[in-house]
C-alpha cells in the first residue's frame, strides 16, 4: 500500500483499512506511521471515544492512508469531514470478525462511497457467510491466499474443564493465573468484567479491564500495562478475544462460557501463540453442562468436568515479580463494588446507620427536639403528649411557653404578661 500510494489532498485520503476494534486499528497505526513517515505519508487512526473535532481538524489538514472502525466512519462521511471518491486501495482486516459483529451493512455502505478503480484486499480467518458476500460483490476474480491451518487448532494448549460453583470462580482463577502465569480472564458482559476485576484485586492479583464501554486511553493502558509485565492479568469481554498481538499469555481462562465454538478457539488462541505452550482453563456450573458440552463437541474436543486440580497446571512463567494491588486500590474497589445487578455494594461495617438509634446524633432521647425525643415532649415528629410542633415541653404551647388554650380546648385572650413573656 505504501509503495503504491501518492500524496492526498485534504479532505480526501488515498488509502483505506477498517478494522472491527479500536485496539487494532490503533495497533495498525503504530505499526504503520513510523514507515509512512519515511515516504512522507500520514497515517491517521479513526475510531470512537474520541473527539469529532480533533479528528475532523487532522482531516482537514490532509491525512494519506485512514485506519478506521467502521461506526466513527461513517458518521464522519454523514458530517461531510472527507470523502473516499479518491480512495485507491481498501484493506479489510479481520473480516470475519465484523462479520460477526454486524458490520457487514455498515462495510458495504462504506465500500459503495470507495472509488469504483480501486484495490481490495481482504484479511479473514475465514470466507463464508456473509465474509463471501462481501467477496463476492465488492472483489472480481480474487486471487485467494491461504497461510496457515485452515481451522484455528487448540491443539497447542492444554485444557482444563472444571466444574465449580459460582462463587469459588473469583479465587479458583486468582490461583491458576498465579500457578501457570499472567494471561487473560474473559466475562460475558462489561458488568461481569468490572465485578470480576475487583473480585480478583481483593484476592491480591494486580489485573486491569477492557471492554468495550470503556475509554480508548484506558483500553491502551490496560495492554501497555500487561505487555509490559506490570499486571498479573487482563479481564475482558470478547472485544479482546482477537485483533490483538499480545506476547506472553500464559493462560486463558473462561470466566463465563463462550457463545460458541468459534467464540471459544479466538479466546483460546491468546495463548499458545508461536509455538509457545499455554493453558486453557473453562469454568463450567451445573446449569452450563450442556452448552459447554456442545462447545467441546464443535472444536473437537471431549475432555471430562473435573473438580479444579491445580496440580495439573504447569507453569509457564514466574510471575512472582508483579506487586500486589496496592491497599488504597483495594479499599477504593471494596468501597465501588458491585453485585451481579451492577447495583452498587458498600461495606457498613463499623458505620453509623441512619436507624432510629443514631438519628439523634447520640443527643439524650428526652429533649422534644425535632431530631426525635421520647414521647415526653410536644414534637410533632418525636413526642406523643404536647402539642409543641418544636419539641418544647408538655405544656402544650407552641413556643414552648404557656398554652393558649384553655382546658376546653378554646383559645384564650393574651394578657399583659404573656405579651411579656413573648417579648
Amino acid at each position: 500500500m505504501l509503495e503504491k500510494l501518492t500524496k492526498s489532498d485534504p479532505y480526501e485520503p488515498k488509502g483505506l483499512i477498517l478494522t472491527p476494534t479500536r485496539e487494532l486499528a490503533e495497533q495498525i497505526t503504530k505499526v504503520l506511521d513510523p514507515l509512512a513517515w519515511g515516504m512522507e505519508l500520514k497515517v491517521m487512526s479513526i475510531y470512537g471515544g474520541v473527539s469529532y473535532s480533533k479528528q475532523m481538524n487532522r482531516l482537514k489538514k490532509g491525512v494519506d492512508i485512514v485506519v478506521a472502525c467502521p461506526g466513527r466512519l461513517l458518521d464522519l462521511l454523514d458530517r461531510e469531514a472527507l470523502y473516499l471518491d479518491k480512495v485507491e486501495m481498501v484493506v479489510l482486516d479481520e473480516a470475519d470478525r465484523m462479520a460477526d459483529m454486524g458490520f457487514t451493512e455498515p462495510v458495504s455502505k462504506i465500500l459503495d462511497e470507495c472509488a469504483t478503480e480501486r484495490h481490495t484486499v481482504m484479511f479473514s480467518a475465514t470466507l463464508d457467510d456473509e465474509v463471501a458476500e462481501i467477496r463476492d460483490n465488492y472483489q472480481k476474480d480474487p486471487a485467494i491466499i491461504e497461510v496457515g491451518p485452515k481451522e484455528i487448532s487448540v491443539e497447542q494448549m492444554d485444557h482444563f474443564f472444571w466444574l465449580m460453583k459460582n462463587t469459588m470462580k473469583s479465587r479458583i482463577a486468582s490461583e491458576a493465573i498465579r500457578k501457570s502465569g499472567r494471561g487473560f480472564i474473559f466475562c460475558r458482559t462489561r458488568a461481569g468484567v468490572e465485578r470480576v476485576t475487583l473480585e480478583v484485586e481483593d484476592e491480591g492479583l494486580r489485573v486491569t479491564s477492557i471492554h468495550g464501554g470503556m475509554q480508548q486511553n484506558k483500553r491502551e493502558r490496560a495492554i501497555q500495562e500487561f505487555a509490559d509485565g506490570k499486571t498479573h492479568a487482563i479481564v475482558a469481554t470478547d472485544v479482546a478475544a482477537r485483533g490483538l498481538d499480545i506476547r506472553g499469555v500464559s493462560c486463558v481462562i473462561h470466566y463465563d462460557p463462550p457463545e460458541n465454538g468459534k467464540a471459544f478457539k479466538h479466546r483460546s488462541g491468546r495463548t499458545a501463540r508461536a509455538g509457545d505452550p499455554g493453558t486453557v482453563i473453562s469454568f463450567v456450573q451445573n446449569p452450563h453442562k450442556g452448552k459447554w458440552m456442545k462447545i467441546q463437541k464443535e472444536v473437537g474436543l471431549k475432555l471430562k468436568f473435573e473438580p479444579p486440580d491445580f496440580r495439573e497446571l504447569t507453569q509457564h512463567e514466574d510471575i512472582s515479580h508483579i506487586l500486589p494491588p496496592s491497599k488504597r486500590s483495594q479499599s477504593n474497589n471494596t468501597r465501588d463494588r458491585k453485585d451481579r445487578s451492577g447495583r452498587p455494594q458498600r461495606n457498613d461495617r463499623g458505620k453509623k446507620h441512619y436507624g432510629r438509634s443514631n438519628w439523634n446524633g447520640g443527643r439524650d432521647n428526652r429533649g422534644g427536639n425535632s431530631r426525635g425525643g421520647d414521647n415526653r415532649g410536644g414534637d410533632r415528629r418525636g413526642g406523643s403528649r404536647g402539642g409543641d410542633r418544636r419539641g418544647g415541653r408538655n405544656d402544650g404551647s407552641r413556643h414552648g411557653g404557656r398554652s393558649n388554650r384553655d382546658g376546653g380546648g378554646r383559645p384564650q385572650q393574651r394578657g399583659r404578661s404573656d405579651r411579656r413573656q413573648r417579648n
